[in-house]
Order: C-alpha cells, then sequence, then structure tokens
C-alpha cells in the first residue's frame, strides 16, 4: 500500500489523497459501504460500484463465525467470493466482542467470547485477528483492540489502552502477508490525556494507516469532534488516517476539516431500509402522506439509478407494501449520495473552495427546515 497526499487545503486540514492498493487506487477523502458478511446489504456489488464507492468494508467477526474464514480462503479470498474486484477492508472484530457478545472475558492473551448465533465459545487474540484477516485477503486490515464501553472510568480506560497497544505491537509481529496494509486504532474513550497516549503510543511501533475507534457509541456530538480533532492531532500527516463507525453527512464534512481520510458506518443502507433518504436538503422519509402523490424523484439532480426512473409516490408505495425492492432502490440513492458528497468534497479541496462548499452545505439545510416550518404555519 502507498499513500500520497496530493493537495491540502487552506483554510483547514483537509487534504486530497490517493491510496494505492493491490485492487486499486482510493481517492481520499472517501466514504465505505459496509459489507458486513461479504455484502451491503440490499444491493449486489456492481450496484455497489455504480453508486461510486472505491472500497468496501467486510466485518471479521461475522465472516470468522459464519461461514468461516478456511472456507473463504479455499475458495479465492473475499474478493474472489464476493464478486468485488475493488479494495477492501476488514476489521479485527474486536468492537463485535463488545457489542454483540453477551458473555466476553477480556485477558492479555486476547478476548473469551460466545457466538451471538448459537452461544459457542471463541477466542480472539492478535494472533487469531491477523491469521483470519490474511486468509480473508482483504488489502487493509485492523490490529486487534479493545472498544471500551460508554461511561468506562479513566481507569478502566487507561487499562485498556495499555492492552490495546500490547494487542497491536502483537499483530505486527504476527503479520505474515506483505500486501496486506495493517493499520492500528487509537483508543481512549473521551479521556484527551488517554488519546494522547494510545495515538503516540501506536505511532512509535509505525503502522501503514491509523483509526480512531470508540467513538459514536453514546457520547454527545461536540464531544465526539473535540476525541477527534485531539486525536487526529497526534497522527502523523504522511499516513491514512480513519474515523471509524461515525457517518452523518455533518460527521463526515467536520472530519474532512480536521484531516481525517476514510471513513464508514451503516447509516446509509440501514436508514435507507427503514425509509429514511439522504438528500442535500437533509432526510427525507418516504413513507410520510405528503408523498403519496409525488411524482418527483428523490432529488432533482441526482445520478443515481432510482432517480432515473423512480418517483416519491412509487417509493412510498413500495415501502409501505414491505416489497423487497423498496430497500434495493433506497439503497442505491443513499449509497449514491454519500459517494457524491465525497466526490464534491474532494473536488472543492482541489479547486480550493471547501470553505464555501461548506457553507452551501448547511446553508441548504437550514433553507430546507425553514420551509418545513413555514409550511406547518
Amino acid at each position: 500500500m502507498e499513500f500520497r497526499v496530493v493537495r491540502k487545503c487552506r483554510s483547514s486540514r483537509a487534504r486530497l489523497g490517493e491510496l494505492t492498493t493491490n485492487h486499486g487506487i482510493i481517492k481520499t477523502p472517501t466514504f465505505m459501504p459496509v459489507g458486513t458478511s461479504g455484502a451491503v446489504k440490499g444491493v449486489s456489488p456492481e450496484e455497489v460500484r455504480d453508486a461510486g464507492a472505491d472500497i468496501i468494508l467486510a466485518n471479521t467477526y461475522h465472516l470468522y463465525l459464519r461461514p468461516g474464514h478456511t472456507l473463504i480462503e479455499r475458495l479465492g479470498g473475499l474478493h474472489r467470493f464476493m464478486n468485488w474486484a475493488g479494495p477492501i477492508l476488514t476489521d479485527s472484530g474486536g468492537f463485535q466482542t463488545l457489542s454483540l457478545s453477551k458473555l466476553r472475558t477480556i485477558s492479555p492473551e486476547g478476548v473469551t467470547f460466545r457466538s451471538h448465533l448459537d452461544g459457542s465459545t471463541h477466542f480472539l487474540g492478535p494472533a487469531k485477528a491477523m491469521e483470519i484477516q490474511e486468509s480473508l485477503g482483504s488489502d487493509i486490515a485492523m490490529t486487534l483492540d479493545e472498544c471500551a464501553p460508554a461511561g468506562s472510568s479513566h481507569d478502566y480506560v487507561r487499562n485498556s489502552v495499555k492492552l490495546t497497544e500490547q494487542w497491536a505491537r502483537r499483530c505486527l509481529e504476527e503479520k505474515k502477508a506483505s500486501s496486506q496494509a495493517l493499520f492500528g486504532i487509537v483508543q481512549g474513550g473521551i479521556y484527551p490525556d488517554l488519546r494522547e497516549m494510545s495515538a503516540r503510543g501506536l505511532v512509535s511501533l509505525g503502522f501503514d494507516g491509523y483509526a480512531i475507534g470508540g467513538l459514536a457509541i453514546g457520547e454527545d456530538r461536540r464531544t465526539r469532534e473535540d476525541i477527534a480533532g485531539l486525536t487526529r492531532e497526534f497522527l502523523p500527516d504522511e499516513k491514512p488516517t480513519y474515523l471509524m463507525g461515525v457517518g452523518t453527512p455533518e460527521d463526515i464534512i467536520e472530519a474532512v476539516k480536521m484531516g481525517l481520510d476514510l471513513f464508514d458506518c451503516v447509516l446509509p443502507t440501514r436508514n435507507a431500509r427503514n425509509g429514511m433518504l439522504f438528500t442535500n436538503a437533509g432526510s427525507l422519509i418516504i413513507k410520510n402522506s405528503q408523498y403519496a402523490q409525488d411524482d418527483s424523484p428523490i432529488e432533482y439532480g441526482c445520478g443515481c439509478y432510482t432517480c432515473s426512473h423512480y418517483s416519491r409516490a412509487y417509493l412510498r408505495h413500495l415501502y409501505l407494501s414491505k416489497e423487497m425492492l423498496a430497500s434495493r432502490l433506497n439503497t442505491i440513492h443513499n449509497l449514491y449520495y454519500y459517494s457524491h458528497l465525497l466526490s464534491g468534497i474532494r473536488k472543492a479541496i482541489e479547486e480550493n473552495r471547501l470553505a464555501e462548499f461548506n457553507h452551501d452545505f448547511y446553508a441548504r439545510r437550514v433553507d430546507n427546515q425553514e420551509q418545513e416550518a413555514n409550511s406547518y404555519q
């Protein structure tokens, strides 16, 4: 993997970059659709690519439990298994052992947990995390980390940071695939001193890139932005940076201005299945009665397949009828919106007008809120 900064923004720390992998070049900043079990829910890999995505994220925990990393390796690796020719990033599974396992035990060697599928007991340590990700054949792998639960004390998080660094060091030692990049994950909860401690410790180990983890688990937006911005200050400019699991359009724009490069979140796909569509003016709830006879697309000027062929009235009908096609068409639009948002940000950075882009982005949302308020008066 190679990373180079193509252009820096004049008004912020935002930068335009290129991340080169064996499966293609990723233009940054970019958004990675989440393909939890080797599939982005509701759409095919071809539709994900057509929506504008360069890279997807797959979930190590889920693929380990089903169908198993050894099976995927025998069948040619994850790229061939799911028919995705572009780059893939795999997480380490550390977060899922926190969020999905009802019973887990943490030790210096790793995590013992019960599967959310059948209750069977498993062990995940640094060596196992690397073995799984190398079997999957992802372009970017993540170190095993402990994501401290929301509300954890300073003492607990401090020990968690030390353990995360210890595991990261072990992951480096266990790494065998020279073609696979390895990113370290900065933890530290909401404590600035522990974020600095974690970042400095991981940077000293020399990873290919760095991620900021442990956010969007209950803290308010202001705290999240403060911690992300502070953590970014301790990460090297010559390496790609990744903000994990944080993904509203507003979150992404603010994080880009901090100098962060990669983003992922389930919002565009999960919200699509629940009937919430992203537009430049804000969110659109397709089940609302005001769209029952609306022959317009989700958003005029949108180049996605859904907006090119279907009306709000039809999409509302599909959603209320619980047709599977509703989830697919809504997801195609939301993925396109996210990809188009990031391509717009990249173009703004390239043309040195990110401040103008930022102003227009928020102005459209304010104007829409005022219009909606006036419509009810």
